[in-house]
């Protein structure tokens, strides 16, 4: 084991290992959360012990369709990404904003104190990482703090993992943010499953990331491990399930809003709202307000929304966008182009979630592709 461990240095931690790196974890009161199976899914949930992880297991996806299969061989993050992504616990899908009493003729408004839990968050990929630093943008990064937002961003511990393996949607490289995490992460991981040996090449990418791992038993990492580790991600960016042609898509969708490629797959859309909720960048709420039957207490809480939702644009009057039709162009045109005039960015990751999630299939790829086709 190295005495002293420094940003961007990589070593080489054993599986038999990995259980010391949660330990230590827990030990500083990290709440552990990764990814394991509920419900016939790999979702990301509280976890104690290595075990809880999706040992040996992998998902097949495709448009409209998710399944778990068992592998051949005992990877632990042998997977892609699953219904759930980190947003729900950055950005959660219901929060108390305060709360309200009436005593006599006077009412105490009482801001909720902002949740401070520290987590340490478990096998997160590249593109989930990118989708954190395009919520940062939307939360923090600006003149307007969200306070909730801050409070978690502020007390996670990030375990970031390369794919060793594309999911049949994913589309990060097209998006150019995966599938090797390049920034965002306390520790990153890449899984090296050999015959004769199991282990990981894990990158410092923080000084409290070197400071977790100098307490787990691990080795420099040789050139020959490297370029191992190099190598399997290089295979995963060759086998995307999907491709998404990026190149002059902002214009392409500005100049297409009456493009008849919107009523194709308005014919389609169930206005579910099922990709908005998956998506790891998806950002809408609303508030409701919420008193007892005595009329003396009061709250009023944040709760995600969807732009599918009818109710979303009302205005005095009725809907700014009361057809599917307007409703998915709004979705996809702020995703793909006028994000990047809002936030300097795509507000797309190439997850593949909305794909995978839509219990129609409706693929965001080919959107693009028969718009440009037809353009």
């Amino acid at each position: 084991m190295t005495n002293s461990l420094q940003i961007n240095q990589k070593v080489i931690v054993a599986r038999q290992d990995l259980q010391k790196l949660l330990d230590v974890l827990a030990q500083q009161e990290y709440q552990l959360i990764s990814p394991t199976i509920k419900e016939a899914a790999i979702v990301y949930d509280e976890v104690s012990k290595v075990e809880d992880l999706p040992i040996g297991w992998t998902d097949k996806q495709d448009g409209g369709t998710y399944r778990l299969e068992q592998r051949d061989d005992k990877a632990v993050f042998g997977y892609s990404v699953g219904p759930h992504s980190w947003k729900k616990y950055l950005f959660p899908p219901r929060v108390r904003l305060w709360s309200a009493q009436r005593q006599g003729q006077d009412i105490q408004v009482t801001p909720e104190t902002p949740e401070s839990t520290k987590r340490a968050l478990i096998g997160v990929r590249a593109c989930e990482l990118s989708a954190i630093a395009i919520q940062d943008k939307v939360f923090i990064d600006g003149e307007a703090v969200e306070p909730h937002y801050q409070a978690s961003r502020d007390n996670v511990f990030i375990i970031a993992v390369n794919c060793a393996q594309a999911g049949g949607t994913c589309f990060c490289v097209s998006m150019q943010t995966g599938p090797k995490a390049t920034q965002g992460f306390d520790l990153a991981l890449t899984e090296v499953l050999e015959p004769e040996s199991h282990y990981f090449v894990v990158e410092v990418g923080t000084e409290a990331g070197a400071k977790v791992l100098s307490q787990v038993s691990h080795t420099a990492a040789t050139n020959e491990e490297q370029v191992t580790a190099d190598e399997i991600i290089a295979q995963t960016a060759q086998s995307m399930g999907r491709q998404l042609d990026t190149a002059g898509i902002k214009e392409l969708l500005y100049e297409n809003l009456e493009h008849p490629q919107w009523d194709d797959v308005a014919s389609r859309c169930l206005t579910c709202g099922n990709c908005t909720l998956v998506c790891p960048t998806c950002f809408c709420s609303t508030v409701e307000d919420v008193t007892d039957l005595t009329g003396d207490h009061a709250e009023r809480w944040r709760e995600w929304d969807s732009c599918f939702t009818i109710d979303f644009s009302y205005l005095r009057g009725g809907s700014v966008r009361n057809s599917v039709k307007s409703r998915y162009r709004q979705w996809m045109t702020h995703k793909l182009a006028s994000w990047i005039d809002q936030f300097g960015t795509s507000g797309c990751v190439g997850c593949g979630r909305c794909i995978t999630w839509c219990p129609v299939a409706i693929d965001i790829t080919q959107e693009v592709k028969a718009i440009k086709e037809g353009s």
